[in-house]
């Protein structure tokens, strides 16, 4: 049976896909069928073969208003919708799950429809949406510089699945120009984040010293690690040494194996945009960042925020 997908589903199929990943493994990767990627791929894509996310989902949005069934919101429903996505820059899907556990029924669809009617007025509504709903390529390429002593990805035992706790995933993100670095990492089976700026850019010695500091607190329950090539992670072995954990490497051009910490990098961005440096962003901004991200409900917790779940595993 069809199942209508997410606009979640629809970005991951997006980046997947430009990572030339197979449909049948996108579908194994958003717990789909692959004749339900095969569909969507083929109903949304342009002249060019592209497949377009944001079209797909505003598409489905435009079949679904033309359904007959669809029962009118209450107008206090819409407005603390509102006021949740512009205080919390919730997604729509998020907002929508935590206002149904209050019994506030709200598609996340008509929140989409809300936030692109404002915009067409001349509203700003969007620039909370992670997105501001906008499809951005991602290019990849630029040079390699080898790191000693790695252990590849595919070494990483099966139970490092995402669904056990103790899984993390590690990266960087960097300001325009590359201006400063934050280093980030997120729990794979609650998707609590951990980030803090570094003070000399993508310095490996020093991203090391600030990995130990945030994940020692943490050490009897850290299972793995999995991070991607950069140079910043030359010092691994020094962080596997001191936390006591094996730490493993996805391979080039494979963001996708690490696909927690990409997205969570997306949702930093609502607060950090590429177009700016980090000069100017306080250790005291990071912390409030992090702390808004966590208390966001999520869908895979059943719309519990990755905080709660993450120190439930700890007591």
């Amino acid at each position: 049976m069809y199942k209508q997908l997410t606009s979640e589903q629809r970005y991951t199929i997006s980046v997947l896909l430009q990572n030339r990943m197979k449909q049948k493994d996108i579908a194994k990767a958003i717990n789909v069928s692959p004749s339900t990627v095969s569909r969507e791929i083929r109903r949304n894509s342009g002249i060019r073969g592209r497949y377009n996310w944001e079209t797909a989902q505003a598409n489905a949005i435009r079949t679904r208003r033309k359904k007959p069934g669809n029962h009118s919101v209450d107008d206090s429903i819409k407005e603390e919708a509102k006021h949740i996505l512009v205080t919390e820059q919730w997604s729509p899907e998020q907002i929508s799950g935590a206002l149904a556990k209050e019994g506030k029924h709200i598609c996340h669809e008509t929140i989409y429809r809300m936030i692109r009617k404002d915009k067409a007025e001349g509203g700003i509504l969007y620039k909370h949406c992670r997105h501001r709903l906008k499809h951005r390529s991602r290019p990849v390429g630029g040079r390699r510089t080898s790191i000693p002593n790695r252990t590849s990805i595919s070494e990483r035992p099966s139970e490092a699945d995402g669904k056990r706790f103790g899984d993390f995933e590690m990266d960087t993100i960097v300001g325009k120009g590359n201006h400063g670095a934050i280093v980030t990492l997120i729990e794979r089976s609650t998707n609590m984040l951990f980030m803090r700026k570094l003070a000399n850019g993508k310095n490996a010695k020093e991203l090391a010293r600030t990995v130990i500091h945030l994940l020692s607190p943490f050490k009897k329950h850290i299972k793995s690690i999995t991070t991607d090539n950069g140079t910043e992670f030359a010092c691994h072995e020094r962080i596997s040494k001191s936390l006591g954990v094996n730490i493993y490497f996805a391979d080039p051009y494979s963001s996708w194996q690490k696909g927690g910490i990409e997205n969570a990098n997306g949702l930093i961005r609502q607060y950090v945009p590429k177009s700016e440096t980090f000069e100017h962003v306080s250790h005291q901004q990071i912390t409030k960042y992090s702390k808004k991200i966590n208390m966001r409900p999520r869908k895979k917790l059943e719309f519990r925020t990755p905080y709660e779940c993450f120190y439930e595993q700890i007591k």
